[in-house]
């Protein structure tokens, strides 16, 4: 009798685990069901896609019928799957019961939004989803001040877009710089200069502390100041979705993710439970830097963790290692990245850091169309060993962060990078040697 595979939730996550499941065992019975609209979609592309640059229908990949037909994977959207019965092996999705050998519970996160005042009013939005921003574009075209609450990467880049679309806008973060937490302090003036320049407001060290409006927005109250604006949208972070897991007694670790083990195996009451495999937003994983857990909500991560429980899910073996969660974000024309832990994370850990910086150019300095690069490096002060980089250009940032970050898994001294390590050039490309060697011999200048 071939195997019964389930598979809650339609993000990153889930499409990988159901797609690895099928590959790995070709006669499984898999079906995946998920409470949206839209599938195999991702939500980074929102605020381009509000821009205008591509459609709606430019970013789902695929649709249902693709799954069944392609992949004989049964897709329903629109089911909410109601209660999980892990002794049992039952699921009731709707009106219906399922039963199942194997469950993958990859139901994501959602936006978290601060308990203020005027919240629920007209005009309160988050980017989470394609039918968000369906929503926003509708609700844009009557909107001249939008005010955005939280300065990670997801806002400054929905910032940006609408300033193109000739809003003004507002960004209101409670702490004292942008992309709090993954970015030092220094390249996030770097980055706030930058969008100021382009009509960004900001109002830094100032919590939100209600929405106000007649039935609809009309401002924001921040600091005992007023904010007119005809829209608010929250980038606030994202929180892990427990809704299904704590129905299922799963355990939820400090961090606020379900438990799991190097296989994705869900624990409960401190035990493994073996047919159980969670991934993606609503899980905490361990770090590749410091010893303990971490959440790694980026949809890179959330496809190695699917990859993993679905191979296992299908009776393979296959386990997750730590993650550095290397990240990039492309704003106007600044492209930001960073890996790792910050400055800022290592001190909250304990870690004492040393701290190398190489500026340089993405090319070579005469070959036209090169952009300034910074590129920063972050040490252990004790072993000089990696824990973090960041860089700051107007190209290639994604090539060179990856490969910071193999340094950084691998627990690659800065020393042993400069002597090991080496580069590719062509001038249009780089410069012959690349400016991440420039940040690393800063940095063992300073060890």
């Amino acid at each position: 009798m071939s195997r019964s595979i389930l598979v809650i939730g339609s993000g990153a996550a889930g499409m990988t685990a159901a797609s690895t499941a099928r590959k790995t065992d070709p006669d499984a019975r898999i079906v995946l069901v998920t409470e949206d609209e839209h599938i195999a979609y991702s939500p980074c592309v929102i605020p381009w896609a509000l821009e205008g640059k591509m459609t709606w229908d430019d970013i789902v990949m695929h649709d249902p019928e693709y799954y069944r037909q392609e992949r004989d994977i049964d897709v329903r959207i629109r089911t909410k799957v109601s209660s999980v019965d892990v002794d049992k092996g039952l699921l009731v999705a709707g009106d219906e019961e399922m039963t199942f050998d194997s469950v993958v519970i990859a139901t994501g996160g959602n936006v978290f939004i601060p308990p203020i005042p005027g919240r629920d009013l007209e005009g309160v939005h988050v980017v989470r989803t394609i039918n968000d921003g369906k929503s926003m574009e509708k609700a844009l075209k009557n909107v001249q001040e939008v005010a955005i609450i939280g300065a990670g990467v997801i806002g400054l880049e929905m910032a940006l877009s609408l300033i193109e679309l000739g809003k003004r806008v507002t960004v209101v973060e409670m702490m004292d710089q942008v992309v709090p937490r993954i970015l030092d302090n220094d390249l996030a003036g770097d980055v706030r200069r930058y969008l100021e320049d382009k009509g960004v407001n900001f109002l830094m060290g100032a919590p939100i502390q209600s929405v106000d409006g007649d039935g609809h927005v009309e401002s924001v109250t921040v600091n005992g100041d007023t904010v007119p604006c005809g829209m608010v949208i929250f980038s606030t972070g994202v929180r892990a979705n427990l809704e299904l897991p704590q129905q299922m007694g799963l355990d939820v670790g400090a961090l606020g993710g379900v438990r799991v083990s190097p296989s994705m195996q869900a624990y409960r009451k401190g035990r493994l439970v073996g047919n159980v495999f969670v991934c993606g937003d609503v899980v905490q994983c361990e770090s590749a830097i410091v010893a303990g857990p971490t959440m790694s909500q980026l949809g890179s991560s959330a496809v190695r963790q699917g990859r993993v429980a679905g191979i296992n899910a299908a009776g393979g073996r296959a386990l997750h290692e730590g993650v550095a969660s290397p990240w990039v974000s492309v704003i106007g024309d600044l492209q930001v990245a960073g890996t790792g832990i910050s400055s800022g994370l290592a001190s909250w850990y304990g870690v004492d850091v040393v701290v190398g910086t190489g500026k340089g150019f993405s090319r070579a300095r005469y070959y036209p169309g090169g952009t300034p690069m910074t590129v920063k490096v972050i040490a252990e002060v004790t072993t000089g060993r990696l824990i973090g980089a960041q860089i700051i250009s107007g190209e290639d940032a994604t090539g060179r962060i990856n490969w910071l970050s193999a340094a950084i898994i691998e627990r690659v001294s800065a020393s042993d990078f400069i002597s090991r390590y080496e580069n590719a050039y062509c001038p249009p490309t780089s410069m012959v040697r690349d400016v991440a060697f420039a940040a690393m011999e800063d940095l063992v200048s300073k060890l």
